[in-house]
């Protein structure tokens, strides 16, 4: 089947689809959450949206209490799971095309999303209309899960999975092609400051709302007088090239500093805002606020494999550990506390490495638990779903389908079977959960072909040899 050609003849309405769903401001709004949109009106009206196109091309459409729902083709008692999200992180600053606009330009449509995950969930959608259409016959259910918590915790496929069907196998166009059959452990560590000592000049600061991304602005407020760091603000902002503001009076002041937002898997590829503003802040402080801008400083400054608390680790299957923190918060009331996503390898011994990071903080005055925690996630390199997406993906594209790990989690980890399969192709930048963030058309296209491929090896009837 020439899947790249009928993929081509769709080009248009994929795109055109992309640019409604963009268009759709999917962030978690818990403040506006109902019962029927437990995640807030705009990642409803996301799912609402693809359900609707589901139905309109005539497949099976279930919607799953307000937070997720599936689409599906097919027939049979074995099921093939595609599992998307169609919520979003939130734009963030630094945007030079509108992020909830869907803006098509130079071979790209950009927007929130584009890549992360409605780009790929598009695709993929697109795809099993192409198998329906082409008449495949199939001998699994293919279902399409679409969630819509995928940034915030998977709440989404909790609720999903408490009453529907778990896919045998299934694959999530979430990450980078080709294959990638290792995810770690995903772990927010929140670092409490200890009460006791006096306050010190800092009354508050603030950096990042998610632990997910790395955080791109970082803001404080002092009663130190403006001009006694207006030259060294200046000095500061210049030697790590970025911006920043610095306004107040004799008696106190607000100062903001801007980093580079990047997803938290890979956090060398942003500049934290808090860390920068921790470092800067440092000899201005005392008390509380001094111990809060030095740990934040030692702990996290040096750089994001969690080496000065004791929690650095690699190994073969996943690469190296990673830490990011992604909240910062102090109140002079309250005392500082720093909550940071580590993103740990596949053989992580990790109780030892907790044990390690707690007799690190002896005497730093801040302590460590542990808010969530989502194991480490792999499927042998030789398990038959794998070898045939290996080969989809050699047939599609001519290349090798090598297999990676990532920091990153997708919804593969809440299968029982499952890997990342795109849609990221080599040698692309990553631009999640950045500023601009687009999708090469190209590439949707490509994405859309290799998922049919890939439903139509997985689910359909293979022709036997009528020689044997």
């Amino acid at each position: 089947m020439e899947w790249n050609r009928k993929a081509e003849q769709s080009e248009e309405k994929m795109v055109s689809d992309l640019k409604t769903l963009i268009s759709v401001e999917s962030v978690l709004d818990e403040s506006a959450a109902t019962l029927e949109a437990p995640f807030g009106p705009g990642p409803k009206k996301a799912l609402d949206w693809l359900l609707e196109q589901g139905r309109k091309a005539g497949m099976a459409v279930k919607e799953v209490g307000g937070a997720a729902g599936h689409i599906e083709i097919g027939q049979g008692d074995g099921l093939l799971g595609i599992l998307c999200h169609v919520d979003v992180v939130p734009a963030g600053d630094g945007w030079q095309t509108p992020p909830f606009e869907g803006h098509e330009r130079n071979g790209r449509v950009y927007g929130r999303g584009a890549i992360d995950d409605k780009g790929p969930t598009i695709a993929a959608f697109h795809a099993m209309k192409l198998v329906k259409d082409a008449g495949v016959p199939l001998n699994k259910r293919v279902r399409l899960i679409v969630g819509t918590d995928e940034e915030s915790g998977f709440r989404c496929m909790k609720r999903y999975f408490e009453t529907e069907e778990m896919p045998e196998i299934g694959f999530a166009p979430d990450a980078d092609f080709p294959i990638i059959n290792a995810e770690k452990g995903i772990a927010d560590l929140v670092f409490s400051q200890l009460p006791g000592e006096d306050a010190g000049p800092l009354r508050s600061f603030s950096s990042g709302d998610r632990t997910n991304m790395v955080p791109d602005l970082a803001r404080a407020e002092l009663t130190v007088p403006a001009a006694e760091m207006g030259e060294a603000f200046r000095v500061f902002l210049d030697g790590r090239g970025t911006t920043g503001n610095l306004d107040g009076d004799d008696n106190s002041c607000t100062i903001s500093i801007r980093g580079k937002a990047a997803h938290a898997m890979e956090p060398e590829d942003g500049i934290n805002a808090g860390v920068l503003l921790a470092e800067f802040l440092e000899p201005y402080l005392c008390g509380a606020s001094a111990r809060f801008a030095s740990f934040v400083s030692q702990a996290f400054g040096e750089d994001s494999r969690g080496r000065a608390l004791g929690l650095d680790f690699s190994d073969e299957i996943s690469g190296e550990t990673t830490l990011n923190p992604g909240i910062l918060t102090y109140n002079g009331a309250k005392g500082g506390e720093v909550t940071a996503s580590m993103r740990y390898s596949v053989t992580y011994p990790k109780k030892e490495k907790l044990a390690a990071c707690r007799e690190a903080l002896e005497g730093s005055g801040f302590t460590m638990d542990i808010a969530s925690d989502s194991p480490p996630h792999h499927v042998d390199a030789g398990d038959p779903m794998i070898r045939t997406l290996r080969e989809v993906y050699g047939r599609q594209t001519g290349e090798k389908a090598e297999l990676l790990a990532i920091g990153g989690g997708t919804y593969a980890r809440t299968l029982e079977k499952g890997v990342a399969f795109g849609m990221l192709f080599p040698g692309r930048p990553d631009v999640a959960h950045q500023a601009d963030e687009y999708v090469d058309i190209e590439d949707l296209v490509k994405a859309a072909a290799i998922y049919a491929d890939a439903i139509a090896s997985l689910a359909g009837e293979q022709p036997t040899d009528k020689n044997n």
